[in-house]
């Protein structure tokens, strides 16, 4: 059992819907205080109603230094500072690389690598006065691991975020802060649902366990890179796939 984070302040960005609804709605669940970072205000009003134990939302682009800066403000005004950071903002439209225009890149690397930067290095003043300093990324097997047609600019902003962590470990070890990454694969999220039922059911079928993964599979492997138990653990991923990316060929499977 894990020791329990009961009054810890945490901060999810990208936390409306999907993935970060589910770690948000985990930590809430064990009782720490949740700060949800979205763009979109009502969206994100809506999340902390109904994940509720106390959770609370703030509208902000942490693309951009202000609102980054902004998030962590708040979090510090609301909780009374920063214990855990769950940099999970994200997007990932779907563009093959010869019809992609240039500024889809660098939207597409501003959400997901610069505002996993500028999420940590606007926390990080206030992540250096807590006991158990934490931060968990959320990467993905797309781009680390593996590869997707339309995704170069989401795979490139996803291998990106390790690199980032792997040098971020380093400089905030002397501060006793953690940061590590989780990896999904394929969770059952709004977005993917928008990619349709075939695309689901291939997906499921590809992976060793038959089923996709739900978002609090994400969220409990967040929880515990947060933990006091995960202490010795910096620099470091975890996959979260159901073994999607072991078997060979479908014929593994068989």
């Amino acid at each position: 059992m894990l020791t329990p984070i009961t009054g810890r302040s945490v901060v999810v960005t990208g936390a409306s819907k999907g993935i970060g609804k589910g770690i948000a709605r985990v930590f809430a669940n064990q009782g720490a205080k949740v700060l949800i970072v979205c763009r979109t205000a009502s969206e994100g009003e809506a999340c902390a109603a109904e994940i509720g134990n106390g959770a609370s939302a703030f509208s902000a682009d942490i693309s951009d230094w202000d609102g980054a800066q902004a998030m962590a403000e708040a979090a510090v005004a609301r909780n009374g500072g920063i214990d855990i950071l769950c940099a999970n903002a994200g997007i990932f439209p779907q563009t093959n690389i010869e019809d992609m225009d240039p500024g889809e890149w660098d939207v597409v690397l501003g959400t997901n690598l610069k505002g996993n930067f500028l999420s940590v290095k606007a926390c990080l003043p206030h992540l250096k006065k807590s006991d158990q300093g934490r931060v968990v990324l959320t990467s993905s097997i797309t781009g680390p691991v593996t590869g997707f047609p339309g995704w170069s600019h989401y795979g490139a902003s996803k291998s990106g975020q390790l690199g980032f962590m792997r040098t971020a470990c380093i400089e905030l070890a002397k501060h006793n802060i953690t940061i590590n990454a989780v990896l999904p694969g394929n969770v059952i999220t709004e977005g993917l649902a928008e990619l349709g039922e075939e695309y689901q059911k291939s997906m499921a079928a590809s992976t060793p366990l038959k089923k996709l993964g739900v978002v609090e599979d994400i969220g409990n492997a967040a929880l515990f890179l947060a933990s006091k138990e995960a202490n010795y653990i910096t620099g470091q991923t975890i996959i979260v796939d159901g073994g999607q990316i072991l078997p060979e060929s479908l014929e593994a499977l068989e």
